[in-house]
């Protein structure tokens, strides 16, 4: 979930915190900064309708770009609803159906409990260097911060999003707004972070709002972090099926 509003640049050189600061060295500082070999999170996701919003609240557990382990915790209605993701492969349980399900294909294009968030939007947790040439069109200043402008194009096939542009902090160097496109440059959907605040050394932002633009009157949805750690020991039998159903 977090991978989605990540940007990495590649091989073009730019001016940052210091005159002699590389692409490398931003995709490094990047990377720093929104990853981690392993980490423990609980977050509200708000999904905001047209007449009321919904809150629910999981408990995610993350190694890596290939496991990851979420439970949701409330409201009762999802209560007890998990999935897992291991490489290329998602799975969600349902407690008031007592069933496992795979879901692939066209069903990773649906919407996650109404959000405006796709299985997709989950899945993909390649480092978006390896998906992505990134060229920068300038600089400009958000609410008195030095942001640079990048546009990034797909150099692999497949993407949910051939087409990005990010507005990325010169200091944080985070993705504070990005736009996300369809090959033929029609917008699909728009996220920004807010909040950006040190944890365990690193810039990091504790709320997210994601728009699904296609969608008539969204409203968008929010994901507050509430609690995350980073680097944190979590045993393999956490990334099991076995577990959908515990």
């Amino acid at each position: 979930m977090i991978k989605i509003i990540i940007s990495f640049l590649s091989f073009t050189f730019l001016l940052g915190q210091s005159d002699d600061m590389t692409v490398q060295d931003i995709i490094k500082a990047m990377d720093d900064n929104l990853n981690a070999k392993s980490r423990i999170l609980t977050s509200r996701m708000i999904v905001h309708g047209r007449r009321s919003s919904r809150t629910i609240e999981s408990r995610n557990w993350v190694v890596g770009i290939d496991q990851a382990f979420t439970e949701y915790l409330s409201p009762p209605r999802e209560a007890g609803t998990k999935m897992l993701k291991l490489g290329d492969k998602l799975w969600t349980y349902s407690p008031q159906t007592d069933r496992v399900i795979q879901i692939s294909g066209h069903m990773l294009r649906q919407s996650v409990m109404g959000s405006d968030m796709s299985y997709n939007d989950m899945m993909e947790d390649r480092p978006m260097e390896e998906l992505y040439q990134a060229t920068l069109e300038g600089s400009v200043m958000i609410d008195g911060r030095d942001h640079w402008i990048m546009f990034l194009e797909a150099k692999v096939k497949g993407l949910s999003y051939p087409k990005r542009r990010a507005w990325i902090d010169k200091e944080y160097l985070l993705p504070m707004k990005e736009e996300l496109y369809a090959k033929s440059g029609k917008l699909l959907k728009t996220s920004t972070m807010e909040g950006i605040k040190k944890v365990q050394g690193r810039w990091f932002p504790s709320r997210f709002i994601f728009k699904d633009e296609l969608k008539r009157n969204s409203k968008g949805t929010e994901w507050v972090i509430d609690d995350i750690k980073f680097d944190v020991d979590i045993p393999a039998s956490r990334f099991s099926k076995s577990k959908l159903r515990k």
